[in-house]
């Protein structure tokens, strides 16, 4: 089986590299890996799948300020671009407190430490789902 980085050395389209669980779980070895060599900080992923169905997983990393945040967010979107042959979609960039970075199956959020801790996204995301609704 091909990972996305060999796919998108192949010329496979982008839709195809990220369109099933062990596609998107190899992407994702890639998206961790690439965070850590920008030096993102508290790297947490969350499995999504049966949660929701916006994406399979969503990371949440930390950099030390705004100007960090938006290093990382802007080199991890070039080296989907270039090395996974994902164009993802970015937001946040303006101010760089939280940038949202869009790749498809796993969404990846960046925060300034004190953003994050307001926000909890880890703590909302990785509780369980609710089983069926109780009658009162």
């Amino acid at each position: 089986m091909r990972t996305a980085l060999e796919g998108a050395r192949k010329g496979a389209p982008a839709t195809e590299l990220v369109s099933d669980g062990t596609s998107a779980a190899s992407l994702l070895r890639h998206i961790n890996a690439w965070l850590d060599e920008a030096k993102a900080e508290e790297v947490v992923t969350i499995d999504l799948k049966g949660k929701s169905s916006i994406a399979d997983f969503m990371v949440v990393a930390s950099g030390r300020s705004d100007r960090h945040v938006g290093a990382i967010a802007e080199q991890l979107q070039l080296k989907l671009k270039q090395q996974a042959g994902v164009r993802a979609r970015i937001e946040g960039l303006e101010a760089c407190d939280w940038v949202l970075i869009d790749a498809r199956d796993i969404i990846v959020h960046v925060f300034r430490p004190e953003v994050r801790e307001f926000y909890k996204l880890e703590r909302m995301w990785s509780a369980d789902r609710p089983t069926e609704a109780q009658s009162h």
